[in-house]
């Protein structure tokens, strides 16, 4: 069964986040925490792209590193972008999806430059958590990407799932899983 049948509550539900992803020469098939304890190769992005992502939603969404924030949305680039289980499908952004996500980069690499004469992954703590609250206020100075609040929502989504849309980040936030929560009366 596909990503795109199963949907999103289904691989959450069946705690089927996995992602196929390339350790030691060979592809396996993995969660996405355990790609990056296992230190999985990226396939679309390049080795800067993920580290800007790990660092940008690590900035948004503490535990998004360790949770394979990179790996994650490496796995969906390569997917078939019909199956892709990106936040930014999801806004309405157009295949292929690479081309957002490596324009956002490049934007935020440049507003990090321009106020910090380094590349955003290269920001220490604060003025990385500065910058990236700055995209939410519309394009910081130097930006040249795609449009900013979309990509800071995007790219928190994706971290936000990774992080807290299974079965275990529902316990991280002491919260009981429910695979749908009703309302307590009719609408």
């Amino acid at each position: 069964m596909s990503a795109a049948t199963l949907g999103r509550r289904g691989l959450i539900k069946a705690g089927a986040l996995t992602i196929a992803c390339m350790v030691a020469g060979r592809l396996v098939r993995v969660s996405p925490a355990e790609a990056h304890a296992m230190a999985a190769v990226p396939q679309v992005l390049s080795p800067m792209e993920a580290e800007t992502l790990g660092h940008l939603c690590e900035t948004m969404v503490p535990g998004a590193r360790a949770a394979g924030i990179a790996e994650y949305v490496d796995s969906q680039l390569a997917a078939d972008p019909s199956e892709s289980l990106l936040i930014a499908r999801y806004f309405g952004v157009l295949p292929p999806f690479r081309d957002f996500y490596a324009a956002g980069f490049a934007g935020l690499d440049a507003a990090a430059k321009a106020a910090h004469e380094k590349p955003f992954a290269a920001l220490a703590a604060d003025p990385a958590l500065t910058l990236a609250a700055s995209l939410l206020a519309g394009a910081p100075s130097g930006w040249t990407g795609p449009p900013a609040r979309l990509f800071y929502l995007a790219l928190r989504g994706d971290a936000v799932d990774v992080v807290y849309g299974t079965q275990a980040g529902f316990e991280m936030l002491g919260v009981p899983y429910m695979e749908h929560i009703l309302p307590p009366r009719r609408w």
